[in-house]
């Protein structure tokens, strides 16, 4: 039997950029995955403008990175980039700018300069009608557009790109879109995108990353937002945990830092202790902080290692991973969801349950503490080291021998009926 010869299969590009389109992002996650590739071109600010005008609303992501050449541009418009990632590069699959931004809209243009001595302004367009008219994977120049001509005033004095957003018939609705319902859909998106650029670029804002970067929407800075609350005084960290993971090829390291944040009584102030509460609120804020290169990934709940609980709200980890373990982490293209490895999970239970347990402690220690009129500081390790361990060593048997849900509904009735000997125990 012959055989025969490789036949090339190209998928239809009008049916493939439109399936595209639902991978996952919304607004927010979309304008941070812009972001990312500026960070990874070096910039130091990055200016996002969310402008409403009807059908007319554009959105563009300004930055002063190294820019682009004009093979470059081309490249960062192709699906399934050719270009290869270094070391804790936020990049990872070569679909981010495309997929966030068509996520949203159906025209995305490029347009950068890449030299101080040159005037020079390479723009591409990417535009889903041109792509559905000939169902190919086309780009085309935009001339003297709109978003060509606002370009041109941002990159005049120096190299950077511009990512304009056009055609949003994700975000404006084809019924009036000159409506009060979509310029307060307008405003509310631009609060959502200064709020989530605060939480997932929080170590660049404020520094402690591998460099500094300033982040504005719509003219306002973006303040970074630590879940930690590691500049209140009334914070505990626990013991630092390092963890070596091999995972077929792969082989990096975990880390894992565990916060017990301070309850409301002991917060500076009441401002802070609500701004600290986060975009989802106490509850839902508690959990696992995944890192991947210094960039949030994911956030809240415990990664089904135990439910969330209104006693356990206090509780926050970070768990930062390096890009070695991308495979391991299997992490989601619009980088919102992660899935910790098993050989991960069993090293990490033991850590969380004990934050889990300190933060229960604090929880209920403030209620009582209110109710002397905090004339009595709260009982310490320090201060009763016998009964306090004892507590902490009651708990840490329970979570061990599976019984960790019958300890807490027996301590629950020795707190109601025996507060004084809860105390003591620290329960």
């Amino acid at each position: 039997m012959s055989r025969v010869p490789p036949t090339s299969i190209t998928p239809s590009a009008a049916r493939l950029t439109t399936s595209l389109r639902d991978i996952g992002y919304d607004f927010p996650a979309a304008i941070a995955d812009i972001v990312d590739n500026s960070i990874a071109a070096d910039a130091s600010r990055v200016d996002v403008h969310i402008e409403f005008n009807g059908a007319e609303s554009r959105v563009y992501i300004v930055d002063d990175g190294r820019g682009m050449t004009a093979n470059g541009v081309t490249e960062a418009l192709r699906f399934g980039s050719r270009r290869s990632y270094t070391r804790n590069e936020l990049g990872r699959y070569g679909l981010g700018l495309k997929t966030a931004s068509l996520s949203q809209c159906r025209s995305v243009t490029v347009l950068s300069r890449s030299a101080n001595h040159q005037r020079r302004i390479t723009a591409r367009q990417l535009d889903l009608d041109v792509i559905a008219q000939f169902d190919d994977w086309l780009i085309v120049d935009p001339g003297s557009s709109a978003a060509a001509r606002r370009a041109a005033g941002w990159l005049a004095e120096s190299p950077g790109t511009v990512v304009a957003w056009e055609k949003l018939d994700r975000v404006v609705p084809s019924d009036r879109p000159d409506g009060g319902w979509a310029r307060r859909r307008f405003e509310a998106l631009t609060k959502q995108t200064w709020d989530h650029l605060a939480m997932v670029f929080q170590r660049y804002l404020d520094g402690t990353a591998s460099r500094h970067v300033a982040i504005t929407v719509n003219g306002a800075k973006v303040v970074s937002w630590d879940p930690f609350a590691t500049t209140e005084a009334a914070t505990t960290e626990l013991s630092l945990q390092r963890f070596e993971l091999t995972v077929g090829d792969a082989v990096g390291v975990v880390e894992l830092r565990r916060f017990v944040l301070p309850s409301r009584d002991r917060f500076s102030s009441t401002d802070e202790f609500e701004r600290l509460s986060g975009p989802l609120k106490w509850n839902r804020q508690q959990g696992i902080y995944v890192y991947r290169a210094d960039r949030l990934v994911q956030w809240g709940g415990w990664a089904g290692i135990r439910a969330i609980d209104e006693h356990t709200k206090l509780a926050r980890v970070s768990l930062d991973f390096s890009t070695e373990l991308d495979e391991a982490f299997t992490i989601s293209v619009a980088k919102r969801r992660v899935s910790l490895p098993a050989a991960l999970r069993p090293m990490i239970e033991r850590p969380v349950i004990e934050v889990c347990q300190r933060a229960d402690e604090a929880y209920r220690v403030a209620p009582r503490r209110s109710r002397q009129g905090d004339t009595q500081p709260p009982v310490t390790e320090s201060s009763s080291p016998g009964t306090a361990g004892l507590g902490l060593a009651l708990r840490s048997a329970a979570a061990q021998a599976g019984e960790y849900a019958a300890l807490k509904n027996i301590l629950r009735v020795l707190d109601e009926h025996n507060p004084a000997a809860a105390a003591q125990l620290r329960l």
